[in-house]
């Protein structure tokens, strides 16, 4: 299959990596200013835990080919910032890229606004189980075994069968939640419970250091879970039934201390897990969510006294 990826960022190199090595075309749409500098190859250092739970450490290169304009794709991946989509889908448009779109951002948006957004794209939202970040010497990443996507029922492109096929063909599993916009408020709502505690001292400038001292502090996972039990609420505000949801929220309902301890054992013993908590660091990114749940939560007169203390520390 052929698969366009909108920029070089972290999640879209990561799945063009390993859909590459599943046999498939894959090709990035970049600027013209950026198009002169990339390079042909990319280092790859990668965690892979598609074979193995602990994850495999590999180095290998990812041969970077440049989309051109008039091309039409089976699919198309976007992953990038909630606020620079309407500029993503400019840039398809503008360069003629026709083909299903797969969305693999934090969305705190309804469906009208994001059927708005990508106009006459037919369009899937999905969420990656991956993550990392650019460095100098290449993509430094993990990949987890599965992605999070939406059910066919609720699917309006054309050719899911064809999704599952590529998904599959990478040695990758799919999870279908109830319902994959509401699943991504939840997990946005999880993250920014966790980051606020995470930066509860009011500076979030060292992502990494604070993900190295949360994973091994209980008492502040405990904390943590505690405020995620706040910002779920500001879901539910939003007419989401939290019962729907049971399997992603058992592990904050169990005493906070005693969740606080099993996350740490679990951070110690998932390298996969740990990993992925220390190399996302794209601050921006980070604190776009937790905006989006403190503005929410404020606009609903919510009481939600631990994430509210927290990012107010943070924001001032």
């Amino acid at each position: 299959m052929k698969i366009c990826i909108l920029g070089l960022g972290v999640i879209g190199t990561t799945y063009g990596y390993a859909f590459q090595k599943a046999g498939h075309q894959t090709e990035h749409l970049l600027r013209e200013n950026k198009r002169q500098n990339v390079p042909s190859r990319l280092n790859m250092t990668i965690l892979d835990g598609r074979y193995n739970k602990k994850g495999k450490e590999k180095a290998d290169t990812y041969t970077v080919n440049l989309a051109k304009p008039g091309t039409c794709y089976d699919f198309i991946l976007l992953s990038v910032a909630s606020g620079k989509i309407k500029d993503a889908i400019a840039a398809l448009s503008q360069n003629n890229i026709t083909g299903s779109l797969i969305l693999f951002c934090n969305l705190w948006n309804d469906r009208e606004e994001i059927e708005e957004m990508v106009g006459n794209f037919k369009y899937i939202i999905g969420f990656p189980t991956a993550g990392g970040c650019m460095t100098q010497q290449g993509l430094n990443s993990v990949l987890f075994d599965h992605i999070m996507l939406e059910s066919e029922k609720k699917s309006i492109i054309p050719n899911y069968g064809s999704l599952i096929e590529l998904i599959e063909s990478a040695d990758l599993k799919t999870e279908v939640p109830h319902d994959m916009l509401e699943w991504i408020w939840i997990h946005m709502a999880i993250n920014a419970a966790v980051t606020s505690s995470a930066a509860r001292a009011g500076k979030i400038d060292n992502p990494k250091q604070l993900a190295i001292d949360l994973m091994s502090d209980s008492h502040a996972l405990s904390i943590a879970v505690k405020t995620i039990r706040e910002t779920v609420t500001v879901v539910k505000a939003r007419g989401v039934n939290l019962r729907l949801y049971k399997n992603e929220l058992l592990p904050y309902r169990i005493p906070a201390a005693i969740a606080g301890m099993i996350m740490k054992r679990m951070f110690t013993r998932n390298e996969l897990t740990s990993r992925i908590m220390t190399l996302h660091n794209d601050v921006n990114d980070i604190m776009y969510g937790c905006k989006s749940v403190y503005e929410a939560g404020k606009q609903k007169n919510l009481d939600l006294p631990l994430f509210y203390s927290n990012m107010e520390k943070i924001l001032n």
